[in-house]
């Protein structure tokens, strides 16, 4: 991330706890969860990603 220039972290503790609360520890869930909210929050112009984006994005896309 710092590579890319994020001098932040770019998910919240509550984002990670839902991400790992939908996943249950999958790596190919948590990857999927984790690039749509990037991706979602990008094309919003926000710069951190919280756990309202991801329950949206869980909810919208991948349920």
């Amino acid at each position: 991330m710092t590579y890319a220039g994020a001098g932040h972290d770019a998910f919240t503790e509550a984002a990670i706890d839902d991400v790992f609360r939908f996943s249950s520890g999958a790596a190919r869930l948590i990857n999927k969860v984790c690039t749509h909210s990037l991706i979602y929050g990008s094309q919003n112009k926000h710069r951190i990603i919280d756990d309202h984006m991801i329950k949206r994005v869980i909810q919208g896309e991948l349920a």
